[in-house]
């Protein structure tokens, strides 16, 4: 796949996700204030994906219960890119999001 066809993207979830202990002990140097996100990876388009995740298809968790909407700011600019460029960059944008001090879920 030449063309670069996959995405990477950026759900903002509701705060409600600070109280499962699964989700507050993946992020131990969060920072009070900040968004909590979800970032991923697609073959779709960002919204599509977003949509299928809240009607629970093929879905995270937290952002069925919890996900509010895409965050296109974080991401799009980075899009679209070969599937391998996108493993790597939905794990590198977790991290910086992290290091930022958001609550960060990574699919």
């Amino acid at each position: 796949m030449a063309r670069g066809q996959y995405h990477v993207y950026v759900i903002e979830m509701d705060d409600r996700v600070w109280n499962s202990a699964k989700f507050r002990r993946c992020n131990p140097d969060y920072v009070v204030g900040k968004p909590f996100v979800y970032v991923g990876m697609t073959g779709l388009d960002p919204d599509t994906r977003f949509d299928k995740h809240k009607a629970g298809i093929q879905a995270n968790k937290f952002v069925t219960d919890f996900g509010l909407q895409l965050l296109p700011a974080l991401y799009e600019h980075l899009n679209p890119m070969p599937r391998e460029t996108a493993k790597k960059l939905e794990v590198e944008l977790a991290i910086q999001l992290q290091a930022k001090g958001y609550g960060v879920w990574q699919g």
